[in-house]
């Protein structure tokens, strides 16, 4: 069965160098469409991306991943902002991976496009206001 999930990847910065996502499209077969990357030379690197392929060569990848010791966390929620709430500080800019959230320099309003949302939830601890939270 096909397993299609989208995931962040958090790369030590001893692995920069590494063909990680090569091995996962090699020798586990799985393909990959990256939705956000920041690798930097040795410094931690962030990606946000989804893979796609069957689902036991999915598991193995994933094991690989965590063997090499790149850490991995699932994408499965909704993000909701609550517009009463939210003053608009921009809190939430700096950690937004896909630019989902970001600032009208006209109006200084965060603008929160949904589409672009990947449900990364690195958002929702940094709002001081809780105006952006995981939807249930």
């Amino acid at each position: 069965m096909k397993v299609a999930k989208k995931v962040v990847l958090t790369f030590p910065k001893h692995t920069w160098d590494k063909p990680i996502i090569y091995t996962l499209h090699s020798r586990h077969h799985l393909m990959f469409n990256i939705l956000k990357a920041k690798i930097t030379p040795n410094e931690e690197g962030l990606m946000v991306l989804e893979l796609v392929g069957e689902e036991e060569d999915f598991n193995r990848g994933i094991e690989f991943l965590k063997e090499v010791g790149v850490g991995v966390r699932f994408l499965a929620a909704d993000i909701e902002r609550d517009d009463d709430e939210c003053t608009h500080c921009g809190a939430c800019i700096s950690v937004c991976p896909t630019e989902a959230l970001k600032l009208d320099k006209e109006t200084m309003m965060v603008i929160f496009d949904k589409e672009k949302c990947v449900g990364c939830e690195l958002c929702v601890p940094v709002c001081p206001f809780k105006a952006l939270r995981i939807k249930i």
